[in-house]
């Protein structure tokens, strides 16, 4: 057995080594300019903050580049690179932002009312995009809200 144990140690120890190859940017010749960049990223955030797009429950990438009339591969580029999120990420995180501020702001309503009202469609879904975000579920993050005010 020791014998063993120093063979798979002293082979893994003369294995000559391989620099593992530098991956190339899939964005590389996509032409976008920092300037266009930039313009990006302030018509996404206004689209999510302003104009509540999160909201629609249908939204996809698509919609959200005919919404702010530019091409999807460059606002995928600007979410990815500059935003440092999918689109879908961010969409959960302002459903989530949104559905926090109800939770917390209006007792009365229902957990599944806020869940469509900030664009969900499934149960499953916001409880664990909910978790996600917060560690908690819309409940517990409720109750937590309810005894610590």
């Amino acid at each position: 057995m020791r014998g063993l144990f120093f063979n798979l140690f002293s082979k893994a120890q003369h294995k000559s080594y391989h620099p593992t190859p530098v991956l190339v940017s899939k964005y590389e010749k996509s032409g976008l300019t920092m300037e266009q960049a930039m313009d990006i990223k302030e018509k996404i955030k206004w689209a999510f903050e302003k104009d509540k797009i999160y909201k629609d429950n249908d939204i996809g990438l698509n919609a959200l580049s005919t919404h702010i009339n530019r091409d999807r591969y460059k606002v995928s580029q600007v979410l990815n690179e500059h935003l440092t999120r999918n689109f879908y990420s961010l969409l959960n995180y302002y459903r989530i932002r949104e559905a926090k501020h109800m939770l917390a702001n209006n007792p009365e309503i229902s957990v599944k009312a806020v869940m469509y009202e900030v664009g969900f469609n499934s149960k499953t879904c916001f409880y664990s995009a909910f978790k996600k975000e917060t560690g908690l579920s819309p409940n517990d993050f409720r109750n937590l809200v309810k005894y610590a005010s």
